[in-house]
């Protein structure tokens, strides 16, 4: 390997080295790994304060969790990433529109983070932060969206957006109609 491989390559490359060297295992199939990268999910229905309406989203980013709240006093609960610290926000917004396999434009300020960002990724490429789905929240740039990185869920890296697992924001997707109300919190409900 060249000084220019990345650390990370490396590792992963070692590690598979190790998993398919030792004795008496075998390798993982294609399917098993396309699962990894996908997620199950992980979802749950939980108990949820019924002065809340039914209908409705609730992201508690200090439970790292969406909540949608199916009927009173009770709750799908999803987990997320949230926005880093230098981007968090809060308040009450609706979803304007929805769409399948957004196609993703990262602003001028996350090009001048990440100059190698690309300038456009279509939807449906494996490759696009957007994921399968999103919900676009109010006239903001802020999304309820998949993603491509489902290493990142349960940890704060977003830049304002609410990231899910593609297999958990396609349950939430067909359930949430354009208008619901959303409320963005850092209030905890767990």
């Amino acid at each position: 390997m060249s000084a220019k491989t990345p650390l990370l390559r490396r590792v992963a490359l070692a590690a598979l080295a190790l998993i398919l060297l030792a004795p008496g295992t075998k390798p993982a199939a294609a399917q098993d790994f396309f699962s990894f990268l996908w997620s199950g999910g992980s979802r749950d229905t939980v108990a949820f304060s019924p002065k809340y309406e039914p209908r409705q989203i609730i992201v508690s980013f200090g439970d790292r969790k969406l909540y949608w709240i199916h009927k009173r006093g009770e709750a799908i609960s999803y987990p997320i990433a949230v926005p880093r610290e230098q981007s968090r926000w809060s308040g009450v917004t609706s979803v304007s529109t929805k769409r399948v396999n957004p196609s993703w434009t990262p602003t001028p300020t996350m090009r001048r983070e990440n100059p190698k960002l690309p300038a456009f990724v279509p939807g449906g490429h494996p490759l696009n932060p957007l994921g399968v789905r999103a919900l676009y929240l109010g006239s903001s740039m802020y999304r309820i969206h998949g993603t491509d990185a489902p290493w990142t869920i349960g940890t704060a890296v977003s830049k304002g957006c609410i990231r899910m697992y593609n297999e958990d924001v396609l349950d939430l997707y067909p359930r949430v109609p354009v208008g619901t109300r959303v409320t963005v919190t850092w209030k905890r409900f767990q």
